[in-house]
């Protein structure tokens, strides 16, 4: 997954904001590898594959949501592990 700072038409000065999903360790999602406009697009998504793979399971989901920042890095916002209902 690119750094934020290399995704075309990001840039500092820039406001646009792009979501994405982490699995359990942090790293970018092996299946959900992919960018989101908002994190309620990147969780719905999360969501919805949690629930395909493993049911309507109650308990943690091990993904989690990162933000890109104007700096060019990732910044949590959800952190794997946290309740289906967010």
């Amino acid at each position: 997954m690119p750094q934020a700072a290399n995704i075309p038409g990001l840039s500092r000065q820039t406001a646009t904001r792009y979501y994405r999903l982490v699995d359990a360790s942090g790293s970018p999602h092996p299946v959900l590898d992919d960018l989101y406009e908002s994190l309620d697009a990147a969780w719905a998504e999360a969501l919805l594959w949690w629930q395909q793979e493993f049911g309507l399971q109650k308990g943690c989901i091990d993904i989690g949501v990162e933000v890109s920042t104007a700096s060019g890095s990732w910044r949590t916002l959800r952190h794997p592990g946290g309740s289906p209902a967010g």
